[in-house]
């Protein structure tokens, strides 16, 4: 089910319309608080999200979903063109934007990648993870650092795991928009680079060894290099 958060109720429609003829289950709201007691009822696979609403603003319901669930994928739909909006957005924790207008096939194509790649972060990787304070049950999807769970995004998972399971290896920028975000656009850049520096963040001295290499890429640095 693919919840839509947005208060026009013709581009909500079309949405909906959109999404079933492709074969999706949609439901939409036209405010935070009906979307609230729906979300408290069942849970989306993925959410899509209208900053500019009435009451409760995008932003705000979007720090909510993160505290609820931070597996969940959430795209946001914005009117707002600029990089600081968008930036804003994947600082808290969106897993993609869409501007408006767009087109309906772009948006389709834009959910679909993005819940490939989320079932693809539930893959390959099981048991768990210790490297100095950081621990990860891949089973589970958790992260740790002294012990305390970290709260990452579908991103900012994806992002540790591939770093994870390439460690000691420099990984070009290119290879990361197109495992990550499975584009490789130089217009992206800003994200991936948001993205680095709150998961950094997050895991605190962990963090550290997210290395750059300047003009090329990342690299993780493992307990024994």
């Amino acid at each position: 089910m693919i919840y839509i958060l947005e208060d026009d109720e013709s581009i909500r429609k079309l949405v909906i319309y959109a999404l079933e003829t492709q074969g999706f289950e949609a439901a939409g709201f036209e405010n935070a608080e009906r979307f609230w007691r729906s979300f408290n009822e069942k849970r989306p696979e993925l959410v899509l999200l209208d900053i500019m609403l009435p009451g409760e603003d995008g932003l705000s319901v979007l720090k909510k979903i993160r505290k609820e669930d931070s597996r969940i994928p959430v795209i946001m739909l914005t009117a707002k063109s600029t990089e600081y909006d968008k930036v804003t957005g994947l600082d808290m924790g969106a897993d993609d934007y869409v501007s408006k207008p767009f087109g309906i096939m772009e948006l389709i194509s834009r959910i679909r990648a993005v819940l490939r790649r989320s079932d693809a972060g539930q893959a390959n990787l099981s048991g768990e993870y210790v490297n100095g304070r950081l621990r990860i049950s891949w089973d589970k999807r958790e992260v740790y650092v002294d012990d305390e769970e970290v709260m990452l995004t579908l991103k900012e998972y994806e992002l540790l795991k591939l770093f994870i399971k390439n460690s000691g290896v420099v990984i070009e920028r290119e290879k990361l928009l197109e495992k990550v975000w499975g584009i490789e656009d130089e217009r992206e850049n800003r994200t991936l680079d948001v993205h680095i520096r709150t998961l950094r963040s997050k895991l605190k001295d962990a963090g550290e060894r997210i290395q750059t290499v300047r003009g090329v890429g990342y690299k993780y640095i493992g307990e024994d290099e």
